[in-house]
């Protein structure tokens, strides 16, 4: 990158080419009257390994170009265990590395939303930026959208084992829901994804490879942005340090972060934005108290059954070994078919663990192959399938602080699992429904051994769960907006106390969606670009 180019300044400085960011570089560049300047840490997004739907298996385990892979504090509602948070590096960001599940939550958490006091993001307000996101493969309808950015699809060729877990789900007493955006959340079916043709549809894909032809966006790669600079309350640009040094890139407009749940608030913090103590803690100075940044950190806390089967036609092989198949290869690459286009969590659903709850409080994702510590333990030889059950929306809240500051130093994650009886009362009811599915006629013919069968009593349970449980990847809220003192941003993403600042990011998400994040955080992106363009539109 010509440093002149950089040094002409732009209307829009934009932190984070992942799921958010992506998509505003894309929409805030169709006007022409404006420049864009796009500043991400990874790289671009050609890697084999981002492109094949399986490839995940070799990127989520393992710190690498594309996975921060961060752990968090010990968690002493996971026995003192550090838990794993891989998060996606690179042009689309998690968005390179996530399971491609394409689900939004329930319609009443944008509700949620509103009535806390957040104007314009109930779910009739959402809904539009959702369809507007979407070509969804099996039609335009009242839910869905065709013609956006995001290609939104079946599974092409799904494993036997994710039919049977649907099967067996219904043969257990629960619904078939074969859209989970749609008419209704509740029930089990098989997951759409975010891909195109057999290949991984992420946001770098589907919103900037397009836009990166526009004269007026500029795309600055493996480039960290160590401060957000202000003059005053106003912020005019970013500190950066790329392969070259340091330089700078001025904003004529806004400075808008789009770095995650995780380095969102820590570079508002390296920024001299934050909670005043923790800001004096590490030498830095303290430009505006702002003391909700890196609070209110939620999570979808997880736990795993595994069972072995003798049935080598679940997907028990690693990608290494797959990748020396020629056959595998030749059907991925020539008609994007094949074993390589499984996204693993093929299958799952939505369930209330009480009758009397207005609203599903648990999901599943149901794997195949074995999911153990996030992949990182392997089973060579062996053949099996994953149920994973997640707390949908749990009482448990964390927070992100800083390690120091160094921009090199990893945020400090604390998400507090677990910390709060009713979540673990909610795994243990969501974990029963598991073993009900599992145990189905459905699966017979696989003749399943359960890995680490449950205990006989409530506290080994427990003890098991605690042992095992980890995150299911949707870190949010750490930037929340609101009106409140504990709020970060208000309802049109503005950093509140400051002036041209903005949040887009998963970050701002006050309460966590009951489902995957994803959708959600594209959403928020396609929503703030009318925002930013068009004043308050609300």
């Amino acid at each position: 990158m010509k440093e002149d180019k950089l040094g002409a300044g732009f209307d829009y400085v934009i932190v984070g080419a992942g799921s958010a960011g992506s998509v505003l570089a894309a929409r805030l560049s169709e006007r022409a009257d404006v420049s864009v300047c796009l500043i991400e840490s990874g790289p671009p997004d050609d890697s084999v390994l981002v492109r094949c739907p399986a490839g995940m298996v070799a990127v989520v385990p393992r710190r690498g170009k594309h996975n921060w892979a961060f752990e968090t504090v010990p968690q002493t509602g996971l026995l003192g265990r550090r838990g794993y948070q891989p998060r996606g590096r690179g042009l689309g960001g998690s968005s390179l590395i996530n399971g491609m599940i394409y689900t939004r939550g329930h319609p009443s958490d944008y509700d949620d939303w509103a009535a806390l006091g957040n104007r314009g993001w109930g779910y009739d307000d959402v809904l539009p930026y959702f369809r507007r996101a979407e070509n969804y493969e099996l039609g335009k309808n009242a839910w869905h959208g065709t013609g956006g950015p995001l290609n939104v699809a079946a599974l092409r060729d799904p494993n036997p084992a994710a039919h049977a877990f649907v099967t067996a789900a219904e043969e257990a007493g629960y619904a078939r829901n074969d859209d989970f955006n749609g008419a209704s959340q509740e029930g089990f079916g098989l997951y759409h994804v975010t891909q195109r043709d057999g290949v991984r549809h992420g946001t770098g894909r589907a919103y900037l490879r397009p836009a990166m032809a526009r004269s007026n966006l500029t795309v600055v790669t493996d480039t960290q942005v160590l401060q957000v600079l202000f003059d005053g309350p106003l912020a005019k640009g970013a500190h950066c340090r790329g392969a070259g040094g340091d330089f700078t890139v001025h904003a004529r407009r806004e400075v808008i972060l789009c770095a995650g749940a995780f380095q969102t608030p820590q570079l508002l913090m390296l920024s001299g934005v934050g909670p005043a103590d923790e800001l004096q803690r590490h030498g830095i100075e303290v430009r505006h108290h702002l003391p909700g940044v890196g609070r209110n950190l939620q999570d979808h806390v997880d736990y795993i059954a595994l069972y072995q089967t003798h049935d080598d036609s679940v997907f028990g092989i690693t990608l290494k070994q797959a990748l020396r198949m020629p056959g595998m290869i030749r059907a991925w690459r020539r008609d994007g078919r094949g074993p390589l286009t499984t996204n693993f969590a093929e299958a799952g659903g939505f369930a209330r663990t009480r009758g009397e709850l207005d609203r599903p409080d648990v999901q599943f994702h149901f794997l195949i192959g074995f999911a153990e510590d996030h992949g990182r333990r392997r089973f060579p030889g062996r053949y099996g399938m994953s149920c994973h059950v997640c707390v949908l929306r749990p009482k448990s809240v964390g927070q992100v602080t800083l390690g120091g500051a160094d921009p090199q130093l990893a945020p400090v994650i604390h998400p507090n699992f677990l910390a709060e009886p009713e979540d673990m009362r909610t795994l243990i009811d969501g974990y029963r429904i598991t073993q009900k599915i599992m145990r189905q006629p459905a699966f017979a013919r696989y003749r399943l051994r359960d890995m680490h069968p449950p205990q006989d009593s409530e506290d080994a349970l427990e003890r098991q769960i605690r042992s095992r449980a980890d995150t299911i990847y949707h870190p949010i809220g750490t930037c929340r907006m609101g009106s409140d003192n504990l709020a970060v941003v208000d309802d049109q993403l503005r950093v509140r106390g400051l002036a041209g600042l903005r949040v887009v990011d998963a970050s701002v998400m006050p309460t966590l969606v009951g489902g995957n994040t994803n959708a959600p955080t594209i959403m928020i992106a396609e929503k703030a670009a009318d925002l930013i363009l068009n004043g308050d539109i609300a």
